[in-house]
Formats: structure tokens, sequence, C-alpha cells
């Protein structure tokens, strides 16, 4: 039986649709662990020993769960395979290089910045760049044209960060830290479309997050050890609350969700969705548990409201209708 073209615009609107909502949570998590591993970084006095733990420690769960889960073994097996015949790129398996530098600039620059200001910095380099790897067609659902809509939404996004760190303009060293999660927001668009891909010849999310942490955690723990040879090693662990070391495993919600919709929704739209969390979970915590940077000014708030209005104006329809080659550049097979 077929279904009718009707039918299949229903399904795939309800898949974007699903998408976008696990997006959202995700996009909370990600607030979240800004702010865990803003708080362990100060505690430890060692920005990027906190960003190795907390990778460190995600990896180190998915390293115990992926083996010992059916599903997981199986999919290991299946991305060997890919990875034999050629269906997957060897550079399509180290997207967590670009998540391992989120995780140290989360730590670097949240004490000072506030979750807020990071968040806002974060999604604009991402947006921007969702843009220019849809439009390249690297992710798992082929390639997406650059419409008035989205580009628009990209435009609102920059201008929603400039808004937010204007009263810091006064502050080179407060701007020089911003840009930071700018560059992090850049690299997580092709973190996420190469994620998918994994995600695809694998047919597992727990695999590409294993693999994701893998290359992460291999570059941190380069940085660690330049970070040791010039400032010497952390004492301890410092003692505190348990919420302190849970950054790695809401990482794993961040990665897998983004693994499995980004097929459904493409990079941009994931993206968004999880700006719309990021932005919403960022200012409650910055308001409710306020930061060293204080509780956030009417410019950061009404930055991430315009980071809202730009992800609802990418949303939008853009005015050219038919996309007829977007079904027919997805080439590479489903799990």
């Amino acid at each position: 039986m077929t279904q009718t073209s009707t039918e299949r615009l229903t399904v795939s609107t309800g898949r974007k649709a699903a998408g976008v909502g696990l997006a959202v949570v995700a996009g909370v998590a990600l607030a979240v662990q800004s702010r865990i591993n803003g708080e362990l970084a100060v505690r430890l006095n060692d920005p990027i020993g906190a960003a190795t733990f907390s990778f460190g420690s995600g990896l180190l769960v998915l390293a115990v769960l992926v083996p010992l889960l059916p599903a997981g073994r199986a999919g290991l097996g299946h991305l060997r395979t890919a990875l034999r015949e050629g269906r997957i790129r060897g550079r399509q398996c180290v997207g967590g290089m670009c998540g391992g530098f989120l995780v140290a600039t989360q730590g670097l620059t949240v004490p000072t910045l506030g979750v807020a200001v990071f968040i806002v910095a974060l999604v604009a380099g991402q947006s921007s760049s969702s843009l220019l790897v849809d439009r390249a067609g690297a992710g798992p659902g082929g390639a997406q044209p650059v419409t008035t809509p989205r580009l628009a939404g990209a435009v609102l996004t920059v201008c929603a960060v400039l808004l937010a760190v204007g009263d810091r303009i006064g502050h080179p060293g407060a701007l020089v830290l911003a840009v930071l999660p700018l560059v992090a927001g850049i690299g997580i668009a092709w973190q996420q479309a190469v994620n998918g891909h994994v995600r695809v010849v694998s047919g597992s999310a727990m695999v590409a997050g294993l693999v994701n942490f893998a290359a992460g955690t291999a570059v941190l723990l380069v940085a660690f050890a330049v970070s040791v040879a010039v400032r010497g090693r952390p004492d301890h662990l410092p003692p505190g609350p348990w919420w302190l070391y849970v950054g790695g495993t809401l990482g794993i919600v961040f990665i897998a969700v983004g693994a499995v919709v980004v097929r459904w929704t493409g990079v941009l739209l994931l993206g968004l969705g999880m700006i719309s969390g990021q932005v919403t979970g960022a200012l409650l915590l910055d308001v409710i548990v306020p930061g060293d940077a204080g509780r956030p000014g009417w410019n950061t708030v009404l930055g991430a409201a315009l980071t809202l209005v730009a992800v609802a104006v990418a949303v939008g329809p853009g005015r050219r209708g038919p996309r007829p080659a977007q079904r027919s550049v997805r080439v590479l097979p489903g799990p």
C-alpha cells in the first residue's frame, strides 16, 4: 500500500513538530549544563579541568552502556561496516571535537558572561552556520534551500547577540569572551550534521553519542595536559552537591536528541528548536539563581526575546513553494 502525497506531507510535518519539541527539551538541558559546568569550573579554579571531567563522565556512561545493550553492540557493528564500505567517512565521526570546544567555553565564559549572554552568543554562531550546512547538504536530510525566512532568522539572531552584550561594550575582556561561544556555535551546526550521519548508519543514537564523546574527550585531554603543564593540576574534585557532576549526563541528552531528529528537521530547524529551549532555560536560571554576572539586564532579556522572534521567522514557509530535489538527494541508507 502506497502513501498519498498528502499522507506523506502529514507524516513529515508531524515528525518535524516532534523533532522541534524534542530539540526544545535538549536546549533546556544545554542551558542547565552551561550553569553546572561554569560552577564546577569556579570551584575547581580550572575551566579546562571541569570541561574534561564533564565530557569524560559522559563518555564513561556511554562506554559502559553501549556494549551492554544489544542495540548498542549491533550499532557499533553497523558503524564499522559503514566505514569499511565508505558509506560514512572518518571525518564524519569527529564532530565531538566541536562539542569538546563548546564545553570548554562554558567553563571559561559562563562565570563572567552569565548563562543568558553565553547562550545568545552561541545561538548567533549556530543559526548562521546552520544555514550554510543545510545549503551544502551536509546533514542526513539532504540539501535545504536558503529561503528568505531562514536568512532573516539568522540575521535577527546576530542582531540579538549584539543587543544582549551591548552593556559590555566598555569591557573589552567580556567582548572577547563572547567570541568564544560564538565560534562554538559555528562548530555545533557541523557537529549536528555529522552526528546525524553516524546515527543513520549505526541505527543507534547511543552509538552516535559514544563516538561524539570519544572525539570530544580526546581533544579536551590534550587541552587539559597543556593546562596542567602551565598551571599545575587541580588538587582534588571539590566537595559539593550531586548536581555538580551531572553535566556529562545532560550532554548525552543534547547529543542523542540532535542525532535522532536532525534527519527529520534539518540542521537549521533542529538548531532553532534548541535555541528556544536554551534561551528559556538560560533566562530562568539567571533570574532564579543568578550567577556571578548577576541578574540579566533589560538588553539581555530583549536580546533573548528577539532570538525567539528570529526562531519564529525562520520556521515560517519561504515564498517559493516546491522543493523538488530534497528527497532525491537522500543517498545515505537508513538504519
